[in-house]
């Protein structure tokens, strides 16, 4: 007769994931600006949705103790929220380095020192064009250099370092010259030249915003030679358009790895565009603890690691380098999220990608899209999508 064993079976543990890095924490999505190029959803989220006070401090103590280094207040304009103060300074007290991203159009001195007395750590300042009137037209604000300047000159007389975001595109890139010497002018500690990333607002304004290889190819230069002249004095990121790449970046350090996102309402993204994917099902702060949906929500395993990559993702030798590339951007080239990355050079989609980028950007620009409540200016995310794939099929 067998004896039967007392020992009680134990599942195996379910792998931990490591905290993310960072978290952008997308307090509101309303802005003096109307860019065409902003990464907001077409549908933006009210006043009426956003999360309360009390609701964000909670999310930040998640945060830290989550495990979480750095925050970004972003929006939108995240300094229209009168309680932004109060972040800030529980964000300090949690031990949290922060960073503001702002267009500096919303603020006075005295509440900006308000900021930077609760702990504000860094500020990202966003230029639409160094020419006035060119920033003036992209920003759809009279009026907003000069706003931009005063807040810059707060940043610095306040000790605190300064970004100057400076996105480009075929409507300023020849501009790029002037907002390096801009850059330098502010004193700012780094400058990020980012072509424009088409997604939300970009993507249905892509048409209008796409430059040209031989624009691409000559900022490239001066960017370069930027680099060395004021080496040691500015440091300059450079983000080029994947359109015209051989081989994808990876996105937000890959899906899931690195960052979250969190909108107005409280939905944790695993990235600022996820909700163009349909069938991802967002957890809420609302209802989830940050440390249950970092681990185990749907839509943050949906593409995180790489066991989801089709071929020749799956046996490429830099899938844990790129993790695959943009999942949005796959969703708006090839239709289809989990396909491989169309800026990949071995997507079968790369040649025409690269034909749509070139005709888009030697045809007549047509007028923007400004960004506005107004029912995304009537362009749905589908209709965004299926227009994005013309001449791809």
């Amino acid at each position: 007769m067998t004896q039967r064993s007392n020992q009680v079976a134990v599942a195996p543990p379910v792998p931990q994931v490591a905290p993310p890095l960072a978290a952008l924490l997308e307090l509101t999505h309303r802005c003096p600006l109307q860019c065409p190029y902003c990464s907001n959803p077409l549908e933006l989220e009210r006043v009426q949705a956003e999360l309360s006070t009390e609701a964000w401090l909670r999310v930040i103590g998640e945060l830290a103790d989550l495990g979480v280094l750095q925050i970004h207040f972003s929006g939108g304009e995240p300094t229209v929220r009168h309680d932004l103060v109060d972040f800030v300074r529980h964000g300090a007290e949690r031990g949290l380095y922060s960073n503001l991203i702002t267009s500096g159009a919303a603020i006075d001195r005295g509440r900006f020192q308000e900021l930077v007395d609760a702990g504000l750590d860094h500020v990202q300042l966003s230029f639409q064009d160094a020419e006035a009137k060119s920033a003036e037209r992209i920003s759809h604000v009279r009026g907003i250099q000069d706003k931009k300047y005063t807040f810059a000159s707060w940043v610095r007389e306040s000790g605190l370092p300064l970004t100057v975001n400076a996105v480009i595109h075929r409507q300023n890139i020849d501009h790029v010259d002037d907002m390096i010497a801009l850059a330098v002018k502010l004193d700012a500690a780094r400058l990020e030249v980012a072509h424009a990333q088409y997604y939300g607002w970009g993507l249905a304004n892509r048409a209008a915003l796409m430059p040209s290889r031989s624009q691409l190819e000559a900022v490239t230069r001066k960017v370069n030679i930027a680099r060395e002249t004021y080496r040691g004095r500015l440091v300059i990121d450079y983000v080029v358009p994947d359109y015209y790449a051989q081989q994808p970046k990876s996105c937000m350090g890959g899906w899931g790895r690195q960052f979250l996102n969190i909108t107005p309402s409280g939905k944790v993204l695993p990235c600022h565009a996820a909700e163009t994917i349909p069938g991802l099902q967002f957890d809420s702060v609302a209802h989830h603890s940050l440390g249950e949906i970092w681990q185990n929500s749907q839509a943050f395993q949906r593409f995180r690691g790489t066991d989801w990559m089709p071929e020749p993702c799956r046996s490429c030798d830099q899938r844990e380098i790129d993790w695959g590339g943009c999942r949005c951007q796959a969703l708006a080239i090839a239709g289809d999220a989990a396909a491989t990355d169309p800026s990949c050079a071995k997507s079968s989609l790369h040649s025409k990608m690269l034909s749509l980028a070139t005709g888009e950007a030697t045809a007549t620009a047509p007028e923007f899209r400004y960004r506005r409540f107004s029912s995304a200016g009537g362009v749905s995310p589908v209709t965004q999508v299926a227009d994005s794939r013309r001449n791809l099929d």
